[in-house]
Formats: structure tokens, C-alpha cells, sequence
């Protein structure tokens, strides 16, 4: 048995659940495990997070900050900080992303989904202990692209001065990327981590994973991770639908096309902070199974550059990356 099983065993047996079965459950691109338990009653989650590797405060934090505002995420049913364990509400198998799969009117679910970030976005700011989203932030995420992408899975000589010039073109971008009011951004809101909760009515039927990492800043950035997902092609008529739904409830809050410049330049700082997760995935870990995705972030990436005027960056990626042309919108 291993130091971690030692210390899982330990943590369940404080919690009452000494001997209860334990079922590994799918890892995320993350240091953390999540395990299923059953003890002869309901069914719990439990999650491992090696507090070298990850702090399980901000996931106890955002718990309860969510359900207090009404929203379903798994409440904290029992904490070891010091060692990194929780003890969650298990809500059951049924993602979006499997729910979609056996039938469910994808719409519906996409609807559901809107409606959460409709009523988020129409609160102000929670006053919380959340980082915001600092442009050292953004540019740290859009330079694993550079790190990962193409200098570790392309190999491609890419200069200090080119990485210089990469951040510094993101750099200007910047009032693109703000452009959008600044809210409670979840950071991974899309159909993996969204949840279909059967037994709950209204914006409470549709569960919440994986926000520990939320940070205040622009709206935006969740109405792209949902509508331009790096794991699935969504037809534009929905993408549509969606962002007018969105518009039709908030649109005396917001300029559209600021809003709409916000959303795509961060459709393409999202998508290339996504190519150098998913390859040190790859890389580091031997987790191939997300490189099948890089054409559609490259996709994501050419049509969110020109939409969104970013000009600048555009013309660093001709020069240093094997991406073609932008499409025509």
C-alpha cells in the first residue's frame, strides 16, 4: 500500500467509512484522483489532491460560495487539507458530455448551461477570497503554446527574442481580451464538467465540476469555454442559438461587439493554452489520448484571430508556427 492509499484509508475511516468499497474514477488533466465510495447507503465522491501538487482550499472555497448562491456544486462532506482530501456529494455519471451521447436533447442541456452563466454574470463580483485574472495570468497560460507546442511536440526553434516578441504581442492585446465585464470565471465550464442532475429543478439541475481554479474576470471567457469546446465539434447554428440567448437576457448590460471581440480573443488565448496543456499531457505523463483535438484547436485558433482583429498575433504565427491561413468567416 502505498503513502497515499495510507493516507486515503485513514481519511475515510475518520470519516465513518472504514472497509467502504472504493472505485477509481477517470483522472483529469490534473495532479488529483477521485474516487467513488460506498459504504452500504448513499454513494460519496471522494478527492485526492497531493497537497505538493494541489490545494484543496479553493475547491472548499468555490463549494460553498456556488451553493450558497443557489447553484449545484458537490458540497464538502468532510476535509483534510493538510493531507489533501475531500469528501464530495457524488452526483453520478451522468456528464453532459455522456448524457449527449445516450440522446439528450443537446440544446436543452446547452440551454440549461447558458442560463447558469445568465444568472452568474448578473451578480456582481462575489466579494471573496479569489484571485483575479491578471494579465501574468493569461500571458502564463498562452505561453505553454510556445513551451509545449512548439518547441517540446514540434520541435521547432523558437528564439528568446521570438518569445519575447509572443508575449508581447499578447501583451497589447490585452484590452481585447478585457473587453467583456468582469464576473466569477469557473475557467473549465464546458460539457465534461457539467452535470445532469435529474432529481433538481430550474439552474439547480445542472451540476458544476472542476472550478477550483475560478478567478474574477472577463465574462467572456466562460461563454467561449462552453460554446468552443476543445473536445467537441458544436454545430454553429447552436453556437448561435446560444449566444443570442445570451444577449436577449443581458443585453442592456453590455456592448455586443466589445463583448463579441472579448469572446473570440479569448476563444484564442484559451485554444492556445489548451495545445500546450493537452501535449504536456502527452509529453510528461505518456496521456495521448487528447492530441486527436489539436485540429480543432487549431480551427479555434485561426477563426477566433481573425474575428477578433488580432492582428499582431496573427503575424507572429505566420512566421514561427506550420499553421495555414486563416479560414474565411
Amino acid at each position: 500500500m502505498t503513502s497515499r492509499e495510507q493516507l486515503l484509508t485513514r481519511f475515510l475511516a475518520s470519516n465513518g467509512l472504514d472497509g467502504a468499497e472504493v472505485v477509481a474514477l477517470a483522472d483529469d488533466c490534473s495532479f488529483r484522483r477521485y474516487f467513488r465510495v460506498r459504504a452500504g447507503g448513499t454513494p460519496l465522491v471522494v478527492m485526492d489532491a497531493p497537497p505538493d501538487r494541489e490545494d484543496v482550499v479553493p475547491f472548499v472555497t468555490l463549494s460553498r460560495l456556488l451553493n450558497s448562491m443557489g447553484y449545484s456544486a458537490p458540497r464538502i462532506l468532510g476535509e483534510d487539507s493538510r493531507d489533501g482530501f475531500l469528501l464530495l456529494d457524488d452526483f453520478g455519471d451522468a456528464t453532459y458530455t455522456r448524457a449527449i451521447a445516450d440522446g439528450a436533447d443537446e440544446t436543452e442541456l446547452y440551454t440549461r448551461a447558458m442560463d447558469v452563466l445568465i444568472d452568474l454574470h448578473d451578480r456582481p463580483p462575489p466579494v471573496a477570497d479569489i484571485p483575479d485574472y491578471t494579465d501574468a495570468m493569461l500571458l502564463d497560460e498562452v505561453v505553454l503554446f510556445v513551451d509545449w507546442y512548439l518547441v517540446r511536440y514540434r520541435s521547432l526553434g523558437v528564439t528568446q527574442t521570438a518569445r519575447d516578441d509572443w508575449l508581447e504581442a499578447w501583451s497589447r492585446c490585452m484590452p481585447a481580451l478585457r473587453a467583456s465585464p468582469g464576473t466569477l470565471v469557473l475557467r473549465d465550464y464546458h460539457v465534461d464538467n457539467l452535470m445532469l442532475l435529474g432529481d433538481r429543478d430550474g439552474l439547480a439541475a445542472c451540476g458544476l465540476l472542476d472550478f477550483q481554479d475560478a478567478v474574477i474576470g472577463p465574462a467572456a471567457y466562460d461563454v467561449v469555454s462552453l460554446l468552443q469546446d476543445s473536445r467537441r465539434d458544436i454545430a454553429d447554428d447552436l453556437v448561435n442559438a446560444m449566444l443570442e440567448r445570451y444577449f436577449a437576457a443581458r443585453g442592456e448590460h453590455l456592448d455586443r461587439t466589445d463583448f463579441m471581440r472579448s469572446y473570440h480573443a479569448l476563444g484564442a488565448q484559451r485554444a492556445l493554452k489548451v495545445f500546450g496543456i493537452f501535449v504536456r499531457q502527452s509529453l510528461l505523463h505518456g496521456n495521448h489520448q487528447y492530441l486527436v483535438h489539436l485540429p480543432r484547436l487549431e480551427r479555434h485558433v485561426a477563426t477566433n484571430l481573425e474575428r477578433a482583429g488580432l492582428a499582431v498575433v496573427d503575424r507572429w504565427m505566420s512566421r514561427h508556427t506550420p499553421f495555414g491561413p486563416a479560414p474565411c468567416s
